[in-house]
């Protein structure tokens, strides 16, 4: 169960998400999708960060999700590479349209070694599944490099509306279930999340 715009209620968990992925591969369009249920494919490419908030109920815990988007393009990266730190949730987007961006899959994946927390919960996505006739990266692909990595894989489809909240969905329950089994207090921050194989121009 999940609430939209929901930002100044009261709740029991708070988890950091981030949005990592190159620029143009629809990275900002899932986070609209998700927390305001739209769909622009005209959105503009994020410069630097952007920041949004969803709250979601997950076995009767509401969990607030801040989500943050970062910008793709090379020379944020020193920036963005900053918010890493804290991070419980990272979704490694791709474009399956677009095999460039699923080549530097394996570069984003090194830069999260190198300055996200060790034990943060990374879920790959292969983005805008919808344009079956532009496609350049199979699920197949897809799927193969998530098992190489040890990650949690699904395709979505921001303009669809495909598999969007079941992404974060997921890493909200995953969440809601360490703290529960670790028996931290309500509103901590900064809590691991461990991975798992179970299971951010033109956007889509």
């Amino acid at each position: 169960m999940a609430s939209r715009g929901t930002s100044r209620q009261q709740y029991d968990l708070t988890m950091k998400l981030l949005l990592v992925g190159d620029s143009g591969v629809g990275k900002s369009c899932l986070l609209l999708r998700f927390v305001d249920d739209s769909f622009n494919p005209s959105f503009i490419t994020t410069i630097g960060i952007d920041f949004k908030i969803r709250t979601v109920e997950i076995n009767g815990k509401k969990v607030k999700l801040q989500i943050w988007d970062t910008a793709g393009q090379e020379r944020f990266r020193t920036i963005t590479t900053a918010y890493y730190r804290g991070a419980m949730g990272i979704i490694l987007v791709y474009d399956v349209t677009d095999e460039r961006s699923f080549n530097s899959v394996h570069n984003w994946y090194q830069t999260l070694n190198q300055h996200a927390n060790e034990d943060a919960q990374l879920f790959l996505v292969g983005n805008k599944c919808d344009d079956e006739e532009s496609r350049q990266v199979t699920k197949e692909q897809g799927e193969q490099l998530a098992s190489e990595l040890g990650v949690p894989f699904l395709e979505a489809s921001a303009k669809s509306n495909k598999n969007v909240d079941a992404i974060f969905l997921e890493l909200a329950k995953r969440f809601e279930e360490k703290m529960r089994n670790t028996q931290q207090g309500p509103g901590s921050a900064g809590i691991d999340v461990n991975s798992s194989n179970d299971t951010k121009s033109s956007c889509c």
